[in-house]
């Protein structure tokens, strides 16, 4: 793929958006909590346990769209195949897995059907990064393979 199509571009300056999007949002919750609980109708002694999950959720996030702009460094450049991206991959299932493992620990404590989708999402997400992972991983060892043979 050495031309990069216009649709790769839209989706790269989007997933900018939504890192630094998710970065400003992280550093404004902490502050913004209070008010967001008393709009929402939620006691405030809850306050610090709502600002763990959603900012450790939010941190994991954020860290998934960095991942993705590496990954679309690649692919704009015209060479998706490589080690990196497999890497970016297993980091990415890694933090779906936490942030499914926040929201599990979070339906103990308070039951949501929203928490519960949440959980369901990003767990197959988290799958699903593995197996394209895998499969990034075998379309490296024959890229490889064919670039020493020619």
């Amino acid at each position: 793929m050495k031309n990069p199509n216009m649709r790769h571009y839209i989706t790269k300056i989007l997933v900018d958006i939504m890192f630094y999007g998710g970065i400003v949002t992280c550093l404004i919750l902490p502050f913004a909590m209070p008010r967001l609980l008393e709009f929402i109708g939620i006691s405030q002694d809850l306050r610090l346990t709502y600002t763990i999950i959603l900012l450790s959720s939010g941190i994991c996030a954020v860290y998934i769209m960095y991942q993705l702009k590496r990954m679309f460094k690649t692919l704009v450049s015209g060479n998706p195949f490589v080690v990196q991206n497999v890497n970016c991959l297993r980091k990415c299932a890694v933090a779906s897995a936490v942030i499914a493992g926040i929201y599990l620990t979070r339906l103990f404590l308070w039951f949501t059907i929203a928490a519960a989708l949440i959980v369901i999402v990003f767990a197959l997400l988290s799958l699903f990064s593995l197996t394209i992972k895998d499969l990034f991983k075998q379309a490296v060892a024959y890229k490889e393979e064919t670039d020493w043979t020619v």
